[in-house]
């Protein structure tokens, strides 16, 4: 328990981070204490143990660096204050004189930093292309290759270890009395230095370096021309919205139409998912303002965000808000909308809730689609396996943009809603998955979230060591065991799912093809993964799920029952037909929620105290008490459309018929150039 608060505190991902951290920050006292005593082989003791931390630290990502640097204990800080503690141990051992000469050759090694940064920043914007892509051919554009990896990846702490050879020196010559170390280490270490700053001088060459930005845009246009692709997913937002694109990529592929995206944000980029979709970044809104789009005849939003109206102002096709999930959230409702030709909703709900808030969206502009990324929810009874506890997952929505309470129950109830599924007289195993944005904009539900994170860690200490399922821990341990070691080693051979973000964009550009196969084996992949997940645990043990695996809808098909705000994650864990309760946080009480919430018709509603959780409880061990059954295969049609035809056919079906819709009133004004131009040939 101190140690789980201890790596929360500090910011590590494990316990192993938690040690690097506590030995490379008492590295510095050591070494200020050695110094003064002065003890040299204390002092090179101390002085790996801080090299050692740091280094490590980087190669894990830590937060905790971040968590340093904005304490002003930044990299750079870090080595500097070991040199002058070196010096410091100079002075000690009787060197003050010749300490002078080495104070100078540090100065001249820091001096050297600056153009070094300097020639790697130049060097990576003029590397940058004015737009980022995916799944595009470059190779007539052309991009030759950039420096190798080694030189930049990493570049501020590589050249800052150099210093190396001068630490070693000034050390041996404390330790040994020789001048001729330090003098030697800090000649090497300033030949180092230059060194690596000449060899990055030849990929300034002309040669070396990719197209200018008109030169390039100019390219990008021809390739619009030459493939004239006539769908768009449209998308902009923080790195941590990516999930909103991700959920669509899938359904744009089985379009019969040619799809391309378009992001607005590198982070973007980085984070999308396996597609073999046509992907590119345009992060500067002149730069898409000037792009000849005059081929696409369907805009597809995921979210309402300002940048939206740089595509918006395009008159030759026509622009539908898609959303990235069904709820009574506000957003849903949002006057944005009318900004659009259309509105795409999963069900008659989505229409009625526009006509009900009359927000000035029209009923002939609503077009009921289904949802096509709810094909891998498993329907259900909520009834767990036969010798098996109900699993109750726990995904609250984030605290969104109003302080309103009727955002999140995390605040309010999110306590009481843990503590009661944990102490229940009828066990049962909890799963809580937050909101990726939880505590983002309010500290207060971070704060929460991590006393709930607490919570649920003590419980499942205290159910390890409880008797009552210690013969079931014993009798599983081998198959758990097994699949944990299976787990481990498909992790470690599974390629990332995502485009990792890179130094050299250019490169990065021109070498992003995505095989036809890979996506279908990433996904066969992440199936093995996920079976191995869960296997790999106690179907007893409670399970705190951050981050983007397992999937949302993965937990879905693990749980019994679920526990949420009103948000999309109701709406989509209604496919499955198993129990759920939403919270009230707003205290609107249960005729007024129900009247303004669509989602929670079929649920159990709980108030900020979670006293009602024993009926869902009542619903998940005992088949006849689940009341609620009927109404929720009836809310199901009224809220995600009929089962036939299937999502993915109605969706395609709007998407020709809005093109169509597009191309007629492109004739009738005089735009029809995009419908009957010739297609154009990039040029070599």
């Amino acid at each position: 328990m101190i140690a789980s608060l201890l790596r929360r505190l500090v910011g590590v991902a494990s316990g192993v981070e938690l040690v690097a951290a506590l030995v490379m920050a008492a590295g510095y006292p050591l070494m200020l204490a050695t110094a003064l005593l002065p003890s040299a082989g204390g002092f090179a003791v101390a002085a790996v143990c801080s090299y050692l931390g740091d280094h490590f630290l980087h190669r894990r990502g830590s937060y905790v660096l971040v968590r340093f640097g904005k304490a002003r204990l930044g990299l750079t800080i870090r080595f500097l204050i070991r040199q002058l503690l070196l010096i410091l141990l100079l002075v000690r051992s009787d060197w003050g004189d010749e300490a002078v000469y080495y104070v100078v050759g540090l100065l001249v090694f820091y001096g050297l930093q600056a153009p070094h940064t300097a020639l790697v920043m130049v060097l990576r914007r003029k590397r940058r292309l004015p737009i980022t892509t995916r799944n595009i051919d470059l190779s007539t554009l052309p991009v030759p290759d950039g420096p190798p990896r080694w030189l930049t990846h990493r570049a501020v702490e590589k050249v800052l270890h150099t210093e190396v050879p001068m630490f070693l020196g000034l050390l041996a010559a404390a330790a040994t009395d020789e001048m001729v170390y330090a003098q030697a280490g800090i000649a090497a270490t300033i030949a180092l230095v230059l060194v690596y700053m000449l060899v990055l001088l030849p990929f300034f060459r002309s040669s070396k370096l990719p197209p200018d930005p008109d030169r390039t845009l100019e390219w990008f246009d021809e390739w619009l021309r030459a493939e004239r692709p006539t769908v768009a997913l449209y998308f902009s937002g923080s790195k941590d919205s990516a999930y909103q694109a991700n959920m669509w990529l899938e359904t744009l592929e089985k379009l019969d139409e040619k799809a391309i995206v378009i992001l607005r944000e590198r982070a973007i980029m980085a984070r999308l998912g396996t597609t073999t979709l046509p992907v590119v970044c345009v992060p500067s809104a002149v730069h898409l303002m000037q792009m000849d789009l005059s081929m696409l005849r369907v805009g597809l939003y995921p979210a309402n965000v300002g940048k939206n109206l740089h595509l918006l102002r395009v008159p030759t096709m026509k622009h539908v808000f898609i959303g990235h999930g069904d709820s009574d959230k506000i957003a849903s409702i949002n006057p944005y909308a009318k900004a659009y030709d259309e509105v795409w909703t999963a069900g008659r709900a989505g229409r009625d809730r526009y006509a009900l808030a009359d927000v000035g969206v029209r009923d002939e502009d609503i077009v009921e689609v289904g949802r096509p990324q709810l094909a891998p929810i498993a329907t259900g009874t909520g009834q767990p396996p036969a010798g098996r506890i109900p699993t109750i997952l726990y995904a609250p929505t984030w605290e969104g943009w109003t302080d309103d309470p009727g955002n999140t129950s995390l605040l309010l109830a999110g306590e009481n809603i843990i503590r009661r599924l944990l102490d229940s007289e009828r066990p049962v195993r909890v799963l809580y998955k937050p909101h990726p944005f939880t505590g983002t904009r309010d500290r207060a539900a971070g704060v929460v979230h991590q006393r709930i994170v607490a919570m649920i860690e003590e419980a499942a200490a205290r159910r390890a060591a409880d008797p009552r399922w210690a013969a079931e821990a014993g009798r599983t341990a081998q198959e758990r065991a097994r699949a944990q070691v299976a787990l481990r080693e498909l992790t470690a051979a599974r390629p990332a799912l995502t485009l990792a973000a890179s130094w050299d964009d250019a490169s990065a550009s021109r070498d992003a093809q995505t095989p036809l196969d890979q996506a279908p084996e990433e996904e066969r992949r992440f199936r093995e993964w996920n079976e191995l997940y869960w296997r790999s645990q106690g179907w007893w043990e409670h399970r705190v799920i951050t981050g983007p695996e397992p999937r949302l809808f993965d937990c879905f098909n693990e749980s019994d029952a679920l526990v949420s705000d009103i948000s999309s994650v109701v709406s989509d864990w209604i496919a499955s037909g198993k129990p759920y309760a939403v919270t009230d946080s707003a205290g609107l009480g249960e005729d007024e929620f129900k009247r303004q919430n669509t989602a929670v018709r079929a649920a159990v509603i709980l108030s900020n105290d979670a006293a009602q959780l024993g009926e869902l409880l009542d619903a998940v061990h005992e088949p006849a008490a689940d009341v609620l059954a009927t109404q929720r295969a009836e809310l199901k049609q009224y809220l995600l459309g009929p089962d036939q035809p299937p999502s993915q056919e109605r969706f395609g079906a709007a998407v020709r018929a809005l093109a169509a819709r597009a191309s007629a009133r492109n004739r009738a004004q005089g735009e029809a150039g995009a419908d009957d131009a010739p297609a154009a040939v990039p040029a070599p």
